[in-house]
């Protein structure tokens, strides 16, 4: 009975250093803040990549919306630069979830990905067509 209780106190330990960990790991904005490279849009199973035409009244309303989405933050970049990259976290966890956004000779670049696991259950391509929703 000791061992399993050992056992369970283990357990919850972990977990709990694990939620600490999620939200409290740093976000480096070299490995984030990337352009995008991709010139199709994709899905994967922790993220996707949105690519359309667009103009900088269209890329100014993407910024807009996503700085207005529950618990989320840019991490770094301007609509002036033309790249900027978000950091939205889970609403129980705080996972993070990175959004960048680039306009560039006309083109408009969303690429939302999760930093953990190897799925996220589609919440970054949902993301992306909520906010790409409000600009049509």
């Amino acid at each position: 009975m000791k061992v399993a209780m050992y056992l369970f106190g283990l357990v919850v330990f972990l977990v709990v250093l694990f939620a600490v960990y999620v939200r409290v790991a740093p976000s480096y904005e070299a490995r984030w803040h990337q352009p995008i490279e991709a010139n199709t849009e994709v899905n994967f199973a922790n993220g996707a990549i949105r690519v359309m035409e667009g103009d900088r009244a269209s890329f100014e309303k993407v910024d807009s919306v996503m700085q207005t989405l529950p618990r989320t933050q840019v991490l770094a970049g301007t609509v002036g630069n033309g790249l900027v990259t978000y950091v939205t976290r889970s609403q129980i966890w705080g996972f993070p979830d990175y959004t960048t956004v680039q306009f560039e000779n006309g083109t408009l670049k969303l690429f939302a990905r999760s930093r953990f696991g190897g799925s996220d259950l589609g919440v970054n391509a949902a993301r992306l067509t909520q906010v790409l929703a409000t600009i049509k």
